[in-house]
């Protein structure tokens, strides 16, 4: 008995110890923090993207006959007006091509002729009774090969028509000639390449927006539009085409918009900044940046509710605006988020409210149950 007293005694000593390492562990899990409220704010966004010129109409006109190249009309870096000629492929030849067929053409239906009226006699004759039936269908197969001669004469007609106006290559639309590939007196083959050709007046300006401002920009909206070569000037464009669906990959908007160039001095290929002014938003719910926390499932804040325990909230974010973020989703104005002593918390761990100073936060009980009455996942209105 005497030897379980000893016994006795340090089994309550470690009881103790024990009790007053839970009580440290206590303290231990209500960290100390700091906490704001989400805030409603009205923001402007400054909406800029960037993107390149690109011209109007762009096209590499190529050969469809084949010859020499017997006149350039319209050099390099020439304007051309619609259905202008720019050079020629010998047009003699096709013109004499044309004669000949055309002579062809007339000797298969003067050929039809004299079948035709041949026809007329045999079936005459046959319905005399004085010629026979044999005779009667060899004219009538004569009329029907004049007539086959004949339209293949005309169709071999129509492709020396065809074959001379191609002779003369002309602009398929207004614009410069960008490069010329052949020279005088040089051979070409249908499909060579002749020279470029590119619409610049008016020229058009590509570039891509974020997705979270694929809603602000519409048909017609204005862009200005800035180039290296001229930094203090400003062109006035209008958006023209908005591509109907977001690019999978980058998660952009592809927008095109368009400007007069009419002294030329804007060329494709140019980098160019975009902006398309600034879209006025009230009521927007921000908290600071440094509230957010990237987990694998996303963006995260601790939300402060009652009884000095947190919330791990999984938001959604918007615009950074002046070291703030946009909550669009997740949080509502008037919620109070941890900003500092995050990084270790858990969802419903306990905390301790600080000021920046270490002081201990008063906390009112009304804001407590304001937050305790919010709906999780509530979004300002």
């Amino acid at each position: 008995m005497r030897r379980a007293l000893p016994a006795l005694a340090a089994a309550l000593l470690a009881a103790a110890l024990g009790c007053g390492r839970d009580k440290g562990a206590v303290a231990i899990a209500a960290p100390p923090v700091m906490v704001v409220p989400v805030e409603s704010q009205r923001i402007e966004d400054h909406i800029e993207a960037t993107g390149q010129l690109l011209a109007r109409a762009e096209a590499q006109v190529a050969s469809q006959v084949q010859g020499q190249v017997t006149r350039i009309v319209q050099d390099e870096g020439a304007a051309v007006a619609e259905g202008q000629v720019v050079l020629e492929i010998d047009p003699e030849r096709r013109e004499l091509e044309l004669r000949n067929a055309q002579a062809m053409l007339a000797e298969s239906e003067a050929m039809l002729g004299a079948s035709q009226r041949e026809l007329e006699r045999a079936q005459k004759l046959h319905d005399e009774g004085v010629a026979s039936n044999a005779k009667l269908d060899a004219a009538e197969t004569a009329v029907r090969q004049a007539r086959s001669r004949r339209e293949s004469a005309e169709a071999q007609a129509g492709m020396m028509e065809r074959s001379l106006r191609d002779a003369s290559v002309r602009a398929p639309f207004a614009g410069l000639v960008a490069r010329r590939f052949v020279s005088a007196g040089e051979f070409v083959a249908p499909g060579a390449k002749l020279f470029d050709l590119v619409a610049l007046d008016p020229i058009e300006v590509e570039f891509h927006l974020p997705e979270r401002d694929s809603s602000r920009i519409q048909i017609g909206a204005p862009v200005d539009v800035r180039v290296a070569p001229y930094p203090d000037e400003s062109f006035r464009a209008r958006v023209t085409v908005i591509s109907p669906t977001i690019d999978p990959t980058t998660r952009t908007l592809r927008v095109k918009a368009e400007l007069g160039n009419a002294d030329g001095r804007l060329r494709p290929g140019l980098f160019a900044n975009a902006d398309l002014g600034i879209a006025v938003r009230e009521n927007v719910a921000l908290i600071p940046a440094e509230a957010v926390l990237q987990r694998a499932d996303g963006s995260v804040a601790f939300r402060l509710g009652s009884g000095g325990h947190v919330e791990r909230r999984l938001i959604k974010l918007g615009a950074f605006h002046e070291g703030r973020v946009e909550v669009a989703d997740g949080l509502a104005v008037g919620d109070r988020v941890v900003v500092r002593g995050q990084d270790q918390l858990i969802d419903g761990a306990a905390v301790s409210v600080r000021e920046a100073d270490g002081a201990p936060a008063k906390v009112s009980e009304s804001s407590e149950k304001t937050a305790e009455l919010r709906p999780p996942g509530s979004t300002p209105r």
